[in-house]
């Protein structure tokens, strides 16, 4: 069928086919729902092995089971916002009219709490759909500070997080990695506005938010992977329960122990603790 077709109308080419014009228009839900199945499937995947492409993807699907051709794996990882880029996921994508910054961290150690945040974003399947997730992230004490979900990427989320958390402390640097949600004049102008010095992750360095980057396994592994959220709303109070979990009981092997509330709150400088972070 052609949908432009100037000399016969979508209705006559339906009265030819002896098809209902209805059922041209019908979106299969069984379709809708497969394709569902495989995001999921795709997500796990993507958080066991952040290096997989399109092709590996979809050979690693084929090996599933699921006969899926290159075009529809790539619409679908387009969708979930994942790319493969040796080996940074680009949840965010950047606009080559924003300003970026360099990368701040190298070599830093890092050694007290408010010295370093960093912030990224990530997606979070519903049992049908998804939601996105931004955190902004203590570097040192890898404490949550601030969280927020939702249904695109429209930097508004990433906004409302920023605000939230600058409402109770500032930190010295503030990392991101381009995505156009950090690099918008909005976010840019708030953390200048507080003084804040602004780094951002070198395209494709993994290793440049890997605190962040290890949080988003956890949170996957430990609470999305066990629990089918059917809303948004029960998303949210699920997160809203682990990220209260995570801040103040989960211990931290590389916190000696401790919980990040107890270093965010009690601990001034990694000399009292006896650690400290050097990226």
């Amino acid at each position: 069928m052609e949908l432009k077709n100037p000399m016969i109308s979508l209705s006559r080419q339906c009265d030819l086919l002896g098809m209902n014009r209805s059922s041209f228009y019908y979106r299969s839900r069984r379709n809708d729902e497969y394709n569902d199945f495989l995001m999921r499937l795709i997500d796990e995947q993507y958080t066991r092995r952040p290096t997989f492409g399109v092709e590996k993807m979809r050979d690693w699907l084929r090996n599933q089971g699921h006969w899926v051709n290159k075009k529809r794996v790539r619409r679908l990882m387009r969708l979930m916002g994942l790319y493969a880029i040796y080996p940074k996921p680009r949840t965010s994508q950047s606009n080559q009219e924003h300003k970026k910054y360099p990368y701040l961290l190298k070599g830093v150690t890092v050694d007290h709490p408010d010295q370093a945040w960093a912030s990224d974003i990530t997606y979070i399947r519903l049992l049908h759909g998804f939601v996105y997730l931004v955190v902004i992230m203590d570097w040192f004490s890898r404490y949550v500070l601030s969280w927020e979900l939702s249904i695109t990427l429209e930097k508004e989320f990433c906004l409302e997080a920023l605000r939230r958390v600058l409402l109770v402390s500032t930190p010295e640097i503030f990392n991101s990695d381009q995505g156009t949600q950090f690099t918008s004049e909005e976010f840019i102008g708030i953390l200048r506005d507080a003084e804040i010095r602004i780094s951002m992750d070198g395209r494709g360095r993994l290793y440049d938010n890997i605190f962040v980057e290890r949080l988003w396994r956890t949170v996957k592994y430990e609470e999305v992977y066990l629990n089918d959220y059917v809303s948004v709303p029960v998303a949210r109070k699920g997160l809203e329960d682990y990220f209260d979990f995570y801040n103040t009981e989960r211990p931290h092997a590389s916190l000696d122990g401790r919980t990040p509330f107890e270093i965010y709150y009690g601990v001034s400088t990694a000399r009292d603790a006896g650690f400290g972070q050097r990226i």
